[in-house]
């Protein structure tokens, strides 16, 4: 990657706006650098036997000027893909409280956080340059979604990266409660020899209900089956099965047939407290409940009551509805009124939501965000955004040196492309693209026969449209 060179940052705009971005691998041991002249991408269409001349870098600020706050630990993957854009990169290890975070917030282009870090509209409120937000996770449910779309934020995140190591927690975590471990393991460190096999079972021919068949709950169902389970799943859309795996049509149907159930869903209105007394009232006697999905979905006194009364033989908990800012001693009643009975359960397992927590999870999510925040940064970019339309395009060349990139974000209403092509009319339109999500619409175009004098006066006309979000000009 070359240096980036010093480029005096105009005055006209806080636009930011920069050089190309690298490859755009999520294997956890893959290295980020950028596409040599003459290498193809999927993004672009390339063959693998044309000839594609260099890159340009579109930088028209100095590369130490852009300033990015990354909270909560980020992986160190997706910090050295930022640093080695030359962005001022401040690193911290925790989530901040609300009056810190919207001191910090302020004079920032990009925050990248996990889950603990909310991202509310009164947040977003004071941060008047931020670009982008990188979620270093699966959810975005922290995040304002709507409020930041509206106000041309893009955010992304990390779907797929960690869905291998909570398919692999939930396979232990069966395991674990049929043989009751955590309590021989409690019992032994407490000095007390207990040997029993007592209502402790072999999974093997046991049945695994699966509820949400999405990217986790498939892996499951593959690692389920190659154990000797039966499996069955539960899903609002109609999806193809892996293996000899078997969709119900109901929760109800599930619950009603399966030995363990398993919880993969979003945390959505439709999901909070899915699984509550009526439902417990359907599952088999003895049988087990696992949830690494979102901590609204159970009912936990409604489990409680149904471990207390023998119906669950036992429970295996990585989320909670509330969950500590913070490491240390605060899952406490303080924090979840029914906790102090929770933690007094026979075989439950609770874990600090470390579904996601491994090695290899947190490097293949730190590069898949870091190198979509350096996309959408330096090329504007969105594939992958969960808030803004999907829009890519080839990458600008130096053989186009006087070439600029648009990107203008807008709300979606009747008239604006012809208004903006009014404005680009005296140049030629190269490559133009237009998409829409709800009310927000996002149009990126590569103009020539641009002179630097040009830039500001297209800036300020767009910028002048009332259906105006964000401009940003590349080039």
């Amino acid at each position: 990657m070359a240096a980036p060179k010093d480029i005096a940052k105009p005055s006209w705009t806080r636009t930011v706006s920069y050089s190309p971005a690298g490859n755009l691998s999520v294997s956890p041991t893959a290295t980020f650098h950028s596409p040599p002249s003459g290498q193809g991408s999927f993004l672009t269409g390339s063959l693998a036997h044309r000839t594609v001349s260099q890159a340009k870098q579109l930088k028209p600020f100095n590369a130490e000027e852009i300033k990015i706050l990354l909270l909560e630990n980020v992986n160190q993957s997706g910090v050295e893909i930022l640093k080695a854009q030359g962005y001022q990169v401040e690193f911290l290890k925790t989530s901040l409280p609300e009056d810190e975070l919207i001191a910090k917030i302020r004079d920032v282009h990009v925050i990248g956080i996990r889950s603990k870090t909310k991202l509310t509209a009164k947040v977003l409120a004071e941060a008047k340059n931020l670009l982008v937000i990188g979620c270093f996770c699966i959810g975005t449910n922290q995040v304002d979604l709507e409020y930041a779309a509206k106000h041309g934020i893009a955010v992304f995140n990390s779907p797929f990266a960690n869905s291998r190591s909570v398919a692999e927690l939930v396979i232990a975590e069966i395991i674990s409660l049929a043989r009751q471990l955590g309590d021989r393991s409690l019992e032994m460190h407490r000095g007390t020899w207990n040997k029993v096999s007592n209502k402790c079972w072999e999974i093997r021919g046991k049945t695994l209900g699966i509820v949400g068949y999405g990217h986790i709950g498939s892996q499951l169902s593959v690692l389920a089956e190659a154990m000797g389970m039966n499996v069955i799943y539960y899903d609002v859309l109609t999806l193809m099965a892996i293996g000899t795996a078997r969709q119900v049509p109901t929760l109800e149907a599930l619950l009603e047939e399966a030995d363990f159930v398993t919880l993969h869903v979003p945390e959505t209105p439709e999901t909070k407290n899915m699984i509550s007394t009526k439902q417990f009232e359907h599952m088999k006697n003895g049988s087990y409940l696992i949830n690494a999905s979102r901590g609204t979905v159970v009912d936990i006194p409604a489990l409680i009551k149904a471990m207390r009364s023998g119906k669950i033989a036992g429970a295996a908990l990585d989320v909670y509805p509330n969950e500590p800012a913070a490491n240390g001693d605060y899952f406490t009643n303080d924090l979840n009124t029914w906790a102090e009975e929770l933690r007094g359960l026979k075989n439950i397992i609770l874990t600090p939501h470390i579904g996601g927590s491994t090695e290899e999870a947190q490097r293949a999510i730190g590069i898949e965000v870091g190198e979509a925040l350096v996309r959408y940064i330096n090329q504007g970019i969105t594939l992958g955004s969960v808030n803004l339309p999907e829009v890519t395009m080839r990458q600008l060349t130096l053989d186009e040196p006087d070439h600029a990139r648009i990107i203008y974000i807008h709300r979606n209403v009747p008239g604006v492309l012809r208004k903006v092509n009014e404005i680009l009319a005296e140049h030629n339109v190269d490559k133009q693209i237009s998409d829409s999500k709800g009310d927000v619409a996002y149009l990126m175009a590569d103009i020539s026969n641009v002179k630097p004098e040009d830039i500001k006066e297209i800036y300020d006309a767009l910028d002048s449209l009332t259906s105006r979000i964000l401009t940003r000009i590349l080039y």
